[in-house]
């Protein structure tokens, strides 16, 4: 199993996904953390030449029009072969769009990463999606 986190600086987790510069992987393996990598995740800096629509008419919020669909999925194949992906905020537009990819989206409130997966593989980190915007 692979879990990402997004992270401005490696040790924490992001409180925005789309702001966030990188990806930790963690691989875990029978329960335990067997491997770690950083790996670089496209962001809305990325995307500053395209448009942009920031208010959607669409009533589940902004991200689903088909740009953001387009970008969220640019940013998403740097972990596509991960099951679990770990913020502290995102748009509803990226969490489906993680969702559609076979990956679990997860808002928690834990900063630390480390913190968080093990959190995650004790089975007591808890989703919160009504903090999406």
């Amino acid at each position: 199993m692979k879990i990402a986190a997004v992270s401005d600086d490696g040790v924490t987790i992001s409180q925005h996904f789309g702001r966030a510069p990188f990806y930790v992987v963690i691989t875990v393996e029978e329960g335990r953390v067997t491997g770690r990598e950083i790996r670089e995740k496209m962001g809305h800096a990325h995307f500053a030449g395209e448009h942009y629509y920031e208010r959607s008419a669409d009533p589940r919020g902004h991200g689903f029009d088909p740009a953001a669909q387009s970008r969220h999925a640019r940013m998403i194949e740097a972990i596509a072969d991960c099951d679990v992906l770990l913020a502290r905020g995102m748009g509803a537009g990226a969490y489906e769009s993680l969702r559609q990819a076979g990956i679990r989206p997860i808002i928690t409130n834990i900063a630390r990463i480390d913190d968080a997966v093990q959190a995650y593989l004790e089975g007591r980190l808890t989703d919160h999606p009504e903090w999406l915007h």
